[in-house]
């Protein structure tokens, strides 16, 4: 696959994941936690989730297809040998971590949140925590124009 169309649906997708928890973090927390509504996240998260969980599995498709064409396979991941190496092999790191993030705010918080308020600062944090990690993440790839880290 062409690799300047991969990077062109990488970089929609990173508009969506990132620009929607951007917009989760300054304008929907905010008002959750003034108003101590938890709605707010809740409504949100409804209508994000399949288009911002599609944009991450196609962000991780993506990824790993553009990884290979810089030649970081598998078999590379995490030897942090190379530039690109390092950039493939911190963004896999941190989209571990993500994982980790939304199973726990899937299976922890988000139950306790439907039905308490007072979840709403623990959300926040997984929150406000995906969203830097996004953030990041976007930060890194731009260093594979320049050869890496």
């Amino acid at each position: 696959m062409n690799h300047h169309f991969l990077l062109i649906v990488h970089l929609i997708c990173a508009a969506i994941w990132v620009g929607g928890h951007l917009l989760l973090v300054f304008a929907y927390l905010p008002k959750a936690l003034r108003e101590k509504n938890q709605h707010y996240i809740l409504d949100y998260e409804k209508k994000y989730e399949p288009v911002g969980m599609s944009a991450l599995v196609l962000l991780v498709i993506t990824g790993i297809l553009m990884a290979y064409k810089y030649g970081v396979g598998i078999e590379s991941w995490f030897h942090f040998a190379t530039p690109i190496e390092k950039v493939v092999s911190v963004k896999l790191t941190l989209l571990i971590v993500t994982v980790l993030f939304a199973l726990s705010a899937q299976f922890r918080v988000l139950p306790k949140l439907k039905n308490n308020p007072g979840a709403l600062p623990e959300m926040g944090f997984h929150i406000v925590s995906v969203t830097t990690i996004g953030v990041v993440m976007l930060i890194l790839g731009s260093f594979v124009r320049f050869g890496g880290i």
